[in-house]
Order: structure tokens, then C-alpha cells, then sequence
């Protein structure tokens, strides 16, 4: 069956204008003076479509008939390359930890090629765990089912809470084994295999620049760079032959698109835990699902990545500072184009400005509240105090909060709707109390400033404040189902996350408090960069 037959058109741009590494396969190596590598996925023994991204599909225009046929899940599987695609895994580099890596590129990354949707615009598919490449280290390429499963119930979940972020289209088993030491300590085990077919508009991130910038590679680099402009930043004056004014508004504009990729992490509650220059998008959304997890409790210290428990570099509270740090090895990767650091000074300073209006805005929709200025920065930054003085679950709060009379307030006693979000109500101390009601008295003052009335506030909170996220504890009830075969809690919580703002009658069990057993439970507390 070719690609006419299944009624799908691939553009390769990517791959027609810019410059190829001229050896093809997996064999390991430096690749030098080149974007990509041309390398083919691994055929998987028997794959099987566990789950697919209806709304994607639409998107895409993939009928769901087309999606389920065989031909299409042995592509997604990595088993059929389809007339059209053009495989390659990308070259980059990046910093890791805060320090410079070289070259990495894609391990286990395979791009199939850019779909071509019925309005026009391209979309990158690549498959997640498809085997071995240039870049792959040492390692086999493959991902497991616990890794996969997280990424695709994640990046849909983010795109349904307005997250910017890439999508995932299906979710395919592989039929193998893949061996993996979760958490490096020397117990590896053989885990069930699959695949993640992953779309964005493109998968070039911070290190894609970085590393021909650090090679001298500067003809590659404004290749890179021109391209990147021509087709993903095409509303720029000179967008068609960039300049450095050119290069200068591109870098203003991922600034932006990632101060308010910032903001939106931190309104919901998201830990990426691995912020690496690699792993930033310059679209601005989110990527590469690792280690990621969700604030349950409110502690800004916290990561949910075994990695990076010492340090905590990249713990939900410095998520913005590492964004600005990585945008400024960006800013020294662009350099050679500019040769003047006071416009790219400039850019880095929009970031600044774009994200400390953009997170004011956010945090007074949180609270249903309007028009706000710098003078109530100390409501927010006091309330922050006050979830951290008992162990608060962050979501339910201010998910509860829209739901507290404000006119019945009791300087004694804390609002039942509030009491739900507490792990620990031993800790609610006489003092502890006052400064939580204390708080709810100077918030219910400053609501009253607003001309709306109560349900225009609720209305507010309640489409920033989602009810339901993908808890860890949820997303590993849905692995453990699907290790067994069991993909009905995998598809109940897709399900669920497509509608994370709506009250679901039936389903409140999900957006409960998460449960003493997966306090500490591997996978529900810390994870891994273990694929």
C-alpha cells in the first residue's frame, strides 16, 4: 500500500535544503557539517495500535479507517516507510546539567517526514523508540511502555489544558522486550516496548544551533537558521533572506514564545526535569516528555527527576530562571549571525518583561481576578507561603477556592471546600490557621475591588484552574494496566484529560488528593531519564 492509497501527502523540507550528513545508517559516529543523518527505523516483531489521538488525526486528516489499517500502524510502528517519507534522525547538541555535552542528536528518535494537512500547513511526525541511530550512545533506540505511555497521555493533556506543546498521535506495542535500569542502581530488568509517533511543527530546539556554533560550523548554522526562519517564522520582515535584523526578531520571538511557555507551566503546575538546552523547543512548546511530573503538594523546591535530586536545578521554582539561562546559550550560539550582543541583550530582556506580566496575568486568573499591577505581587507571594506551611495540594485549592463564600468567612476555622486540599490536617496549627484565613481575608478585600460578582470570578477561576491532571500516581495506574494488557484506565484517563476544566460527574475519584501509598512509590514520586 503506497501513500497515494492511504490518501497522505509528505513534503520534505527539512531534508531537501539543508545540508546531510553524506553516511547513512546507525553506525555511531561525530557527524560533522550536517542538520541530519539518514537512517531507517528497526522493524519491531508485532505491533499493535494501543491508542490514538482522535483530534490529532482530524487535524492531520487521517481518517480513523486509515489510522487502524495495517499499513498505517506497521508506519507508525516503524515496520513500513510509506512513499513520502524521507527518515532521518536530527543532529544537535546541547548543555546538560548546566554543562556543555557536544553532540547528542536524536538517540531514538526517527523523523518519518512533514504531513502535509488538508489545510495546508505541515506537521513532523517522528517516532519515539524506533531504533538505533548515529546519536543513539551506545544505547538500543527502543522506549519502553511506562515511558511512552507517559508521553502520550502528557503531551495531550498539556494541548488540552492550553499548554503549548507537541502532540502525540498513537501509541503502538511493539511486541518486544526492551531491557532498562529505571533507576541506575544496577537492577535491570526486560520491560514491555512501544512507540510513540510524536507531531510539532518542527523538532529544532535550542542545541540545534549550539552545536555548529560551537564547531565553527558558521555556514551550516546560518543554514540552520535561514531555514528555520523561511518556513517557521515566515511573518518576519526578511524572512525570505535573512539578515541580522532578521536573526535579532527571531531570537526576540522564541524569548517571547518561551517566557509564556513558562507561564503556562508554572499556572498549571508542570515540572518538566530536564530542562536541558536540547530539550527546549524553538516554537515555544513543550518537549520531550522525560521525567516530568505534577506539583500535588505546593513545594517550588521540588523535581521530580532522580537525577537532579541534589542539585534540584530544575525544581518547579527555577523553571523560569533556567529558561532564561538556556535562552542566553542560545543568544552565544546566534552570535557569529549578529556580531552584537545589545540586540540579543534586548531579546533576553523581552523575556524578562514578557514572562513577569504574563505569570501576574496567569496567577490573578488563578485567583478570578482582573486588572492587575505590581502592588499585588505580595497577595500571590504571600498565598505561595501559606500553601507551603501545611502540605497543600496545589490543584485543589485553587480549583476549591472558586467555590469558598468569601462573605462567610471564619477567622477561626479554614473553609471546608479548602480542607479537602490538606494531606495532613495535624499540621493546621492554631497559627498556621490564622495566616491561611488571614490570607483568604486580604483575598476576599481586593475581590471586592472587582466590579464582576461571584460567578464571573468562578467563571475565571475555573478555566485556569484545572480539575483534573495527570497525578503520577495516574499516569502509573495506567502503565501498570497496560503492562498487563489492560488499557481500559489508559484510555478512562485519556479520556478524562481532553475535558481537564469540566466537573466530569462520576469521575471525581481523579482529581482527589494523591494517595498515601503513592507517597513514595517508584514512578509516582521520582522518576528517571530511563526510557
Amino acid at each position: 500500500m503506497s501513500a497515494t492509497d492511504l490518501g497522505l501527502v509528505w513534503n520534505n523540507t527539512f531534508t531537501a535544503e539543508l545540508p546531510a550528513d553524506p553516511v547513512e545508517g546507525a553506525a555511531l559516529r561525530q557527524v560533522q557539517d550536517a542538520a541530519f543523518s539518514r537512517v531507517m527505523p528497526t522493524p519491531v516483531s508485532s505491533p499493535e495500535l494501543i491508542s490514538y489521538s482522535p483530534e490529532l488525526a482530524q487535524r492531520l486528516g487521517i481518517s480513523l479507517e486509515t489510522l487502524k489499517s495495517t499499513a498505517m500502524v506497521e508506519a507508525l510502528a516503524g515496520n513500513r516507510i510509506l512513499l513520502g517519507m524521507d527518515p532521518y534522525a536530527m543532529n544537535y547538541g546541547g548543555h546538560q546539567f548546566g554543562n556543555w555535552a557536544g553532540q547528542l542528536g536524536d538517540g531514538r528518535a526517527i523523523a518519518l517526514g512533514e504531513l502535509k494537512a488538508p489545510d495546508g500547513t505541515l506537521h513532523m511526525l517522528q517516532l519515539k523508540g524506533a531504533g538505533p541511530t548515529p546519536y543513539s550512545r551506545r544505547a538500543d533506540g527502543r522506549a519502553v511502555l511506562r515511558s511512552s505511555v507517559r508521553e502520550f497521555l502528557c503531551s495531550e493533556a498539556m494541548h488540552f489544558l492550553g499548554v503549548p506543546t507537541t502532540r502525540a498521535l498513537s501509541l503502538v506495542s511493539t511486541g518486544d522486550r526492551v531491557v532498562r535500569d529505571m533507576f541506575y542502581d544496577g537492577n535491570a530488568a526486560p520491560e514491555p516496548g512501544s512507540i510513540v509517533c510524536r507531531v510539532a511543527p518542527s523538532f529544532i530546539r535550542f542545541g540545534t544551533f549550539e552545536l555548529p556554533s560551537s564547531r565553527g560550523q558558521h555556514e551550516t548554522l546560518a543554514a540552520l537558521a535561514d531555514y528555520t526562519i523561511r518556513h517557521h517564522f515566515s511573518h518576519l520582515k526578511g524572512a525570505a533572506q535573512p539578515d541580522r535584523d532578521t536573526y535579532v526578531a527571531f531570537f526576540t520571538d522564541v524569548c517571547r514564545s518561551t517566557a509564556r511557555l513558562m507561564v503556562e507551566w508554572m499556572r498549571v503546575g508542570f515540572v518538566h526535569g530536564v530542562m536541558n538546552t536540547d530539550n527546549l523547543s524553538i516554537h515555544g512548546i513543550t518537549i520531550d516528555y522525560g521525567p516530568y511530573g505534577w506539583l500535588e503538594d505546593f513545594d517550588p523546591g521540588w523535581t521530580p527527576n532522580t537525577t537532579d535530586a541534589h542539585m534540584k536545578r530544575y525544581q518547579y521554582g527555577n523553571q523560569p530562571g533556567i529558561a532564561q539561562w538556556n535562552l542566553i546559550r542560545l543568544a552565544n550560539a546566534l552570535f557569529p549571525l549578529v556580531e552584537d550582543p545589545v540586540p540579543l541583550q534586548e531579546a533576553l530582556d523581552e523575556f524578562a518583561n514578557v514572562f513577569t506580566h504574563g505569570h501576574r496575568a496567569s496567577w490573578g486568573r488563578k485567583l478570578g481576578l482582573t486588572g492587575l499591577t505590581e502592588a499585588d505581587d505580595p497577595l500571590f507571594d504571600d498565598l505561595g507561603v501559606a500553601l507551603q506551611a501545611a502540605e497543600t495540594d496545589m490543584t485543589i485549592f485553587y480549583r476549591n477556592l472558586a467555590n469558598v463564600d468569601l462573605r462567610a468567612l471564619d477567622p477561626a476555622q479554614i473553609p471546608a471546600e479548602l480542607m479537602e486540599a490538606y494531606y495532613q490536617p495535624e499540621q493546621l496549627t492554631p497559627t498556621v490557621i490564622s495566616q491561611i484565613t488571614g490570607w483568604l481575608e486580604r483575598y476576599a478585600a481586593r475581590v471586592g475591588l472587582e466590579i464582576s460578582g461571584d460567578q464571573r470570578r468562578k467563571k475565571l477561576m475555573d478555566s485556569a484552574n484545572p480539575k483534573y491532571v495527570l497525578r503520577n500516581y495516574i499516569a502509573q495506574l495506567a502503565i501498570d494496566g497496560a503492562a498487563e494488557g489492560d488499557y481500559s484506565v489508559l484510555e478512562d484517563v485519556f479520556d478524562l484529560l481532553r475535558k481537564p476544566y469540566d466537573d466530569q460527574p462520576g469521575r471525581e475519584k481523579w482529581a482527589e488528593r494523591r494517595p498515601e501509598w503513592a507517597r513514595s512509590r517508584p514512578g509516582c514520586s521520582m522518576l528517571s531519564c530511563s526510557s
